[in-house]
Order: structure tokens, then C-alpha cells, then sequence
């Protein structure tokens, strides 16, 4: 018989701190984190949906996906190996996922690697080195999509980039001609790094031009710095599931957060344009492209980048719920 495995409070406290580093949209961290019985639960936090831009919760769920693979290698590297549960409950619809320790095991070398990249993983919105994203780097970013169950397209050559910048743009114009859309955006951009929340300007690269090849949100209006074009041809990486409910949505965020921290682990970056998932013809579209069957839930950037830093997060007293 299996002994009852003991989540002590430092333990909680350490998985929620690595939890609260996962990415979600304009940085808006919309999580909260209970402990049940001996598990921990990663739930939705409504408050903090961005009505504009992620209407259906859709990116929410990504988030919060994203913050339960953190969560699962906090606690792995605790000695603790858990199963993931997605909606256990269904008379509480904002509990996304369940992790219940369930085993004493020592991490595995990839758990380990992967947990010390969460500290290092941020979005970089500026242009990337010339240098092409390594054979092995796309062999573990495909393995590490598979491993939680999604499906990424590696996205190289001009014929194939065209085709996604054409998608990438067509959303992002469809997105800022709203005015409403515009105003969130606003709402959420700060001046600097003094906020726990939000994009700070300086980490939004600088303002999209009517030339770039795959737009960018406008997180403040820093120009250009002259002779820093943006990658000429990028290496694109499509994720996506093979349905869209919402367990799906959640598991992409799993695999989301695999993926981008097995590119910081591989001395890469990466930065994500949601656009194209956020209105559903251009979705569609992209899905059509690579004549999947699956849903498209998120394309990155990935390639060579001067040394960042994370953008703020809160504490974990304002994000745990005791009871």
C-alpha cells in the first residue's frame, strides 16, 4: 500500500512561486492556487479575463494550463511526482487543474533543467539574431509538444513564413481597429517595472512598423533603433491541440509552457503572437494552411536574443486562497 504523500507548506509556497512565472495574455496572471487535501488546485481567476481580447476564457485556460506544468516540476523537484487532473469538479467551473502528489521519486534530469529555466523564461519582443534555430532545439521542441499531447508545425522558408505573416496580420488588423480592443491594450501596458502585473513598455520592443513581417501588439511607443530590423525570416512555431473544449485549451497551456521552456533551456527565446487564435477566421485559416484536423492555440517566435529579464509577477500571498 502506497504511503499518503505530505504537501508541507514550504513545499505549496515554493510550487506557487514557480507557478505565478508562467506566461498569460498582457501579463494579466489570472490564477489562484488552494490547497485540496494533499493536492494542489491551479483555478481561473475571473477578475483578471481580459473581456476585449480573450471573450470565451479561452486565454485564461492557456494560462492556467501554463502555470499547472510549472506547478507539476515545482513539485517534482520536491521529490514528488503528481498526476494531473483537468476539471475534476465539475460544480466548480473555475478549478482548471488538480495536482495530486501521489509518489516520492527523485526528478528526472529534463524535470530538473526544465524547473531552473522557469526563473529565465520571458517573452522577448525585440528582433532576433541572425542565427538559425539549432536541429536538436526543433527535435526537443516537437518532442516536448507531443509529450503533453498537442501538435506543433515547424514554420521555415519564405513561401511558408508569407503565408503565416499574411494570417498574422490580417488578425492584428482585424483586433486594432477596435477601439475598445485598443483601450485594454492601454489598460495594460505600464511605464515601467514597478507594477506586479501588466506589460512594462520597456519589455514590449519597440512600436510595430507597417512593414514588419509578423506584428506585434503596441505596448507603448518606443521607436526603432536603427540597423535593429526584426528577423527577416523567422522560425515560427505553431501549437495546437486536436479539439478545442476546454480541457484542450488548458492542455495546450501544459504544452505551451513545455515548449517555451525547452527553448530557454536550449539558450533560445521566444515571443507569442496570439493574434491570429484571437479571431476565429484567421484561426481557421491557420489550421487550413497545414491541412490539420486540430486547432491552432498559440505561434511563437523563436530564435537568438540578447540577455532580458522576466517581467513582474505577484506575490504569492495575493494569489493563494486559504481555505
Amino acid at each position: 500500500m502506497t504511503a499518503a504523500v505530505t504537501l508541507t507548506p514550504t513545499t505549496f509556497q515554493q510550487v506557487v512561486t514557480a507557478a505565478v512565472r508562467a506566461p498569460s495574455l498582457h501579463n494579466s496572471q489570472p490564477w489562484r492556487f488552494r490547497i485540496h487535501g494533499g493536492s494542489v488546485d491551479v483555478c481561473a481567476d475571473p477578475a483578471r479575463r481580459l473581456p476585449v481580447a480573450d471573450p470565451t476564457g479561452r486565454a485564461v485556460r492557456i494560462a492556467c494550463g501554463a502555470a499547472a506544468f510549472n506547478a507539476r516540476l515545482a513539485l517534482a523537484v520536491n521529490g514528488l511526482a503528481a498526476n494531473t487532473h483537468l476539471l475534476p469538479d465539475p460544480a466548480d467551473p473555475e478549478l482548471m487543474a488538480r495536482l495530486s502528489p501521489h509518489a516520492a521519486r527523485p526528478a528526472t534530469d529534463t524535470e530538473t533543467a526544465l524547473y531552473a529555466a522557469i526563473a529565465e523564461r520571458h517573452s522577448v519582443r525585440e528582433p532576433f539574431g541572425p542565427a538559425p534555430v539549432p536541429v536538436q532545439a526543433r527535435v526537443q521542441i516537437v518532442h516536448a509538444a507531443q509529450t503533453e499531447g498537442a501538435w506543433v508545425e515547424l514554420v521555415t522558408g519564405p513561401a511558408s513564413i508569407e503565408v503565416i505573416s499574411e494570417i498574422v496580420r490580417a488578425a492584428h488588423d482585424a483586433l486594432t481597429a477596435d477601439e475598445d480592443y485598443r483601450a485594454e491594450l492601454r489598460a495594460w501596458t505600464r511605464p515601467d517595472d514597478r507594477s506586479d502585473d501588466g506589460v512594462p513598455a520597456a519589455a514590449g520592443g519597440p512600436s510595430p512598423q507597417p512593414g514588419d513581417l509578423l506584428p506585434r501588439r503596441a505596448f507603448g511607443d518606443r521607436p526603432p533603433v536603427p540597423g535593429m530590423d526584426f528577423d527577416p525570416d523567422p522560425f515560427v512555431v505553431v501549437l495546437g491541440t486536436a479539439g478545442d473544449t476546454a480541457a484542450e485549451q488548458i492542455q495546450a497551456g501544459l504544452a505551451l509552457q513545455h515548449v517555451l521552456l525547452t527553448i530557454t533551456d536550449a539558450g533560445l527565446a521566444a515571443s507569442m503572437l496570439s493574434q491570429p487564435i484571437e479571431v476565429d477566421a484567421e484561426r481557421q485559416r491557420l489550421a487550413d494552411a497545414f491541412g490539420r484536423d486540430g486547432v491552432p492555440q498559440m505561434v511563437l517566435r523563436v530564435g537568438q536574443a540578447r540577455p532580458g529579464r522576466p517581467t513582474p509577477r505577484r506575490g504569492v500571498s495575493r494569489v493563494v486562497d486559504m481555505r
